[in-house]
């Protein structure tokens, strides 16, 4: 796909009642794996309130993303088998290879390692991926309401997510110096990741065009 911006793509994502439904429930994966991997990081006795707070929201954004598909019109999608997915394998690794990154990084920069290791690495990772909500979220939010999509919108997630965003930077100054040239490597290596999945994501969706034409 040769330079499509973002919102051009979401364009063609909603026109098609099938490719919008899949948009949503690939989202709602996505939402979903953040939700799982925090649940497996935070510690059974010392988590706290902001974890738990990250990870209940991520969840239910996972639920208000699916919860939307029937809005396009479409049944099924009930699942996050493969074919409900765009690029399903990548979407899926985003957050794994992003958490690999992260702990490699701290590792070899910084000499992290247990605990510290792993809340650094969350920190970081959120980081980037509330940096990335921040933008595709009010991107999508702007285009639905161009096309005037009736009764589908992100924007209560829109809001939590930049709560978070604000509380990853405060743990961040906090727990972390230097904190923002971390971030910036961190957000780097995010960009090269999300500016391959679009590029997935278009391919498919140009391919299905074409095969319709």
């Amino acid at each position: 796909m040769k330079e499509m911006k973002l919102s051009e793509l979401l364009e063609k994502i909603i026109e098609d009642p099938n490719a919008h439904a899949k948009w949503l429930n690939t989202l709602s994966m996505m939402e979903n794996v953040g939700a799982r991997k925090i649940a497996r990081f935070e510690d059974a006795v010392t988590v706290n309130t902001s974890i738990l707070k990250h990870a209940s929201e991520e969840a239910r954004h996972a639920y208000i993303l699916k919860r939307m598909i029937p809005k396009t019109g479409v049944s099924g999608y009930d699942t996050y088998e493969d074919q409900f997915l765009f690029v399903p394998q990548t979407s899926r690794h985003y957050l794994h290879s992003l958490d690999v990154f992260a702990a490699r990084y701290l590792k070899d920069k910084l000499g992290l390692k247990g605990y510290d290791l792993r809340y650094m690495a969350y920190l970081l990772v959120t980081y980037a991926i509330e940096m990335r909500a921040d933008e595709l979220y009010p991107i999508y939010e702007k285009v639905l309401k161009e096309k005037r999509t009736k009764y589908i919108s992100v924007r209560p997630i829109i809001v939590e997510e930049e709560g978070h965003l604000e509380e990853m930077i405060n743990q961040l100054q906090s727990g972390l110096p230097n904190w923002e040239e971390h971030a910036r490597v961190m957000t780097e290596f995010e960009i090269k990741l999300h500016t391959n999945w679009i590029e997935e994501v278009g391919n498919e969706v140009l391919n299905k065009v074409g095969e319709i034409a």
